[in-house]
């Protein structure tokens, strides 16, 4: 159930994310802050439920900070055609590695 969470609060803080870009384009229609807000109180919600459940703050907070990096840059390459470099992308695979070595830590 934890897992499940910090999951939600990925998704929506990285959903909330791409609506704030896609509300600051030219021309954008201001119904795009409704998902903003709506995917970040979403997100904030789900992460307290995650901590609320037991889940450690370090460890909850890096890999929800980490993987909404992570997948924003990714899914802003696809979706908006922003640069997306080979130092950026060893920069996700660190910060993957990064999340898997906190998690690895807090076990012990």
């Amino acid at each position: 159930m934890i897992w499940l969470l910090l999951s939600a609060a990925i998704v929506c803080e990285v959903g909330a994310t791409l609506c704030l870009r896609m509300a600051s384009m030219e021309g954008a229609k201001p119904i795009w802050y409704a998902p903003v807000g709506l995917g970040y109180l979403l997100a904030f919600t789900s992460l307290a439920l995650a901590l609320g459940h037991g889940m450690p703050l370090g460890v909850a907070y890096g890999i929800w900070a980490a993987a909404g990096v992570a997948l924003t840059a990714l899914v802003s390459h696809w979706l908006f055609k922003e640069r997306l470099t080979r130092t950026m992308l060893a920069g996700i695979g660190l910060i993957i590695v990064g999340v898997l070595l906190v998690e690895l830590g807090a076990r012990h």
